[in-house]
């Protein structure tokens, strides 16, 4: 019979516990508790780097609503996840590192780095074992940790102790505590000001997607006459609805910026309004009122002052507000208008005149987007990169689901999206998912072209290509600087694709893209577009972007 080991303990422990896919790549350091992961029944998705690993675990995440697990060995194999790290830390994504270390006695090993104070400067939380004793127990906790915290939680594991016999351990799971529920007299004072509110205005967060607050924040907007929008994380979260304004902020339509600043209530659920979503703060005009609302009592008023903070959860807080207003038989028509209903279905960003005349031979980025938004089925998911063209998508190309929206921006670094598409992509293979990404954020996470073939999932990798930089670009060309270190030669990403073995097409004008519709009909495996794009038309996000630092 095999020797049961800690790493036998821990394997076995976390699949008990519900872990069922584990992103990662094998190293002598995680090896032993990744194929026990395996014989407990999880599925091992091997990337081709551990960056690539962690945005995949972060992807699944994001789309599952459970905690993403990846595995990756000591030293080299945790420093190649910092990025990916960093990004789920920011966007308070629930995941579970398994990461060998060093034995503490091993002072010159090549492997020796400070794994604790590494991850935690990206705002990730070590754990470790601590012993044979414990080990499945402190697995358990590691994972525990990650899901209540919602953020990255790093388990350290010495592979000296990895090694060391073990009891077989019973793990089971615990149930997670009830949201916190409002404050009474808070309740009171927020439904005051939304009673009183002639222009009032929901804006919605991730932290209301994790809640799921859709239904009763609309419930509460029709009672109070409110329109609703959410922050860049929480697209889709009010898809469908007549008086939903889509993205706020940098990436709002001209109609949907007018009418978010005119508001004089703002009820923020589970949104910081950070500078992205409040355009700087141009959202919140003079005298506008603001109730905010985290569970995180930390996060309140950190970007905005607020009138009201409500600790607690956003379903739970929208649920007694309305409640409440219901209590007092107040309803208002507010903004809910027919004339509204009618300027917001007809002035999105698709009914917004351009001018579609791109050099020639490319295309306009917008009518890339909006040609895409055409071709393929509406039940899709969209995970979508950093870079000059990340409005694009976002303005353009809708999700029915807000879990269907994974928006790897909250660390603002390139080369994150093809991984997380990935990872989105495993968790609902019934789906097409898009990896919106740009020519920079493509070549640093070729490497996952392999996975991507491997997996044989339906991913479309649309590559906005301007052969450039574009952000750095598009800021400093107009300062006099010359940019030409941030230009490159025209590459043939479709025969890179095809080399990996993913079908690919070359994209110059609209009528290239008709491929696409044919593959969506009967999607077999991935297919990369890649799109030469029009360098010369940019976003006015980007001026947002670069403001923020």
């Amino acid at each position: 019979m095999e020797r049961h080991t800690v790493a036998n303990a821990v394997g076995a422990a976390l699949a008990r516990l519900g872990v069922d896919t584990v992103f990662g790549l094998a190293g002598s350091g995680n090896f032993v508790v990744t194929n026990a992961l395996v014989a407990g029944g999880a599925r091992f998705v091997s990337a081709r780097h551990e960056g690539g690993a962690v945005a995949m675990a972060d992807g699944w995440a994001r789309v599952t609503g459970r905690v993403g697990v990846a595995s990756v060995h000591q030293g080299p194999g945790l420093t190649n996840t910092l990025t990916a790290l960093a990004e789920a830390a920011k966007a308070g994504t629930p995941l579970l590192v398994l990461a060998g270390d060093t034995p503490p006695a091993a002072l010159r090993s090549n492997f020796r780095i400070d794994q604790h104070e590494l991850v935690r400067a990206v705002g990730a939380m070590p754990e470790r074992l601590h012993a044979a004793g414990t080990a499945a127990a402190d697995a358990a906790r590691a994972l525990r940790r990650a899901e209540l915290e919602r953020r990255p939680v790093v388990l350290m594991m010495p592979i000296d102790l990895q090694a060391a016999a073990a009891a077989r351990a019973a793990i089971a799971p615990a149930a997670l505590p009830v949201p916190p529920a409002p404050a009474a007299d808070a309740v009171a004072r927020a439904a005051d000001l939304l009673q009183a509110a002639q222009r009032p205005l929901i804006v919605a967060g991730r932290g209301a997607v994790v809640a799921g607050a859709r239904a009763p924040a609309e419930a509460l907007a029709d009672r109070v006459g409110a329109l609703l929008a959410t922050s860049a994380m929480a697209n889709g979260l009010f898809a469908g609805l007549p008086y939903a304004l889509g993205i706020a902020g940098g990436f709002a339509s001209p109609l949907a910026t007018e009418l978010l600043a005119d508001s004089d209530v703002i009820l923020a659920l589970g949104a910081t309004l950070n500078h992205w979503t409040t355009r700087h703060g141009a959202l919140l005009a003079p005298g506008c009122r603001l109730i905010q609302v985290d569970v995180d009592a930390a996060r309140i008023g950190v970007h905005e002052p607020a009138a009201i903070g409500l600790v607690a959860d956003a379903a739970a807080t929208a649920r007694a507000l309305l409640a409440e207003l219901e209590a007092r038989g107040h309803r208002a028509t507010g903004r809910r208008t027919p004339d509204v209903a009618q300027a917001i279905a007809t002035r999105r960003w698709h009914d917004e005149p351009y001018d579609d005349a791109p050099a020639p031979g490319t295309i306009d980025p917008r009518t890339l987007a909006i040609t895409l938004d055409e071709l393929l089925p509406d039940d899709r998911a969209i995970a979508v990169d950093s870079g000059a063209f990340t409005g694009w998508p976002a303005m353009y190309l809708g999700v029915a689901d807000p879990r269907a929206w994974v928006f790897c921006n909250a660390f603002q670094s390139v080369g994150l999206g093809l991984g997380a598409a990935l990872g989105a992509a495993v968790a609902r293979p019934d789906r097409i998912t898009v990896a919106a990404v740009g020519d920079g954020g493509l070549f640093l996470s070729l490497a996952e072209l392999d996975t991507a073939a491997r997996l044989r999932r339906p991913v479309l990798v649309v590559v906005w290509d301007d052969a450039a930089y574009g952000a750095e670009v598009h800021h400093f060309a107009p300062m006099g600087h010359d940019v030409d270190i941030a230009r490159f030669p025209d590459a043939d990403l479709a025969a890179v694709a095809r080399g990996a073995g993913v079908a690919a097409l070359t994209v110059r004008q609209r009528a290239d893209l008709r491929p696409v519709g044919a593959w969506a009909a009967d999607p077999d495996g991935p297919l990369l577009v890649d799109a030469k794009v029009d360098p010369a038309v940019s976003g006015n996000w980007l001026a947002e972007a670069f403001r923020g630092g």
